[in-house]
């Protein structure tokens, strides 16, 4: 009789966040049983699902193993650091103090100050209410993309620190928020340009499974081309 997965992951195919967490439980060996919602129908916010994210956004995990009343966790880096704690091998961030704050501050860099500003809530604060037409949205989008991801290349490309990836030769959740970004914008039709380093990294990531597997296309709900 097949078992039912430890994890749930609310999700939505396109979304760099819930890209982020796939990697992850990839990388871990992790299997989540995945829960659509369906952003550009709304679903996030419906009444039930403000029930398991007041703020209406995904992903959102739940442990059935460690959580005995299914509570969720939400915010894709509460949950990349959560699974690591889980799961500590294979690592996503290094072993001494210095490396995980480097790790941290560039995946907050993109997680944190970048992603947040092209959200669906903020797409529909801005073509409501801001008075945006379809140009002056995607102008937002590769202004903010750009500015985010050339303050990465900035960053990685002088810094000793950096290897084959973010932090030395192995992924780790700078990697996860590195590619996730970049998972996304072509979806969106938009390039950045002068970020060599950045997009080697990529490459390198997109030679690992759990990053490949993770893809957005490659997910249920993907349109087919």
């Amino acid at each position: 009789m097949p078992t039912t997965p430890r994890f749930e992951l609310f999700s939505f195919w396109r979304t760099s966040a819930t890209y982020r967490v796939r990697v992850a439980l990839n990388f871990k060996g992790l299997e989540a049983h995945e829960r659509n919602v369906d952003l550009d129908a709304g679903e996030q916010r419906s009444k039930e699902f403000l029930a398991v994210n007041p703020l209406g956004a995904i992903p959102a995990l739940i442990d059935h193993e460690m959580s005995a009343d299914s509570a969720p966790i939400t915010q894709s880096l509460a949950i990349l650091e959560y699974l690591e704690e889980v799961k500590p091998t294979p690592a996503l961030l290094p072993k001494d103090s210095y490396g995980r704050a480097r790790v941290r501050a560039i995946a907050a860099m993109l997680a944190s100050d970048t992603h947040p500003l092209i959200t669906p809530r903020v797409k529909k604060y801005l073509t409501t209410t801001g008075g945006f037409d379809a140009a002056a949205w995607k102008a937002w989008q590769g202004h903010w993309f750009t500015t985010g991801l050339q303050a990465v290349e900035a960053k990685l490309s002088h810094d000793s620190q950096t290897g084959r990836f973010a932090h030395g030769d192995a992924p780790t959740i700078a990697d996860i928020c590195i590619a996730s970004i970049l998972a996304v914008t072509p979806i969106f039709g938009i390039e950045v340009a002068d970020i060599p380093t950045v997009n080697r990294i990529v490459a390198e990531c997109e030679k690992v499974e759990a990053f490949a597997k993770a893809a957005p296309k490659r997910q249920v709900g993907a349109p087919t081309e």
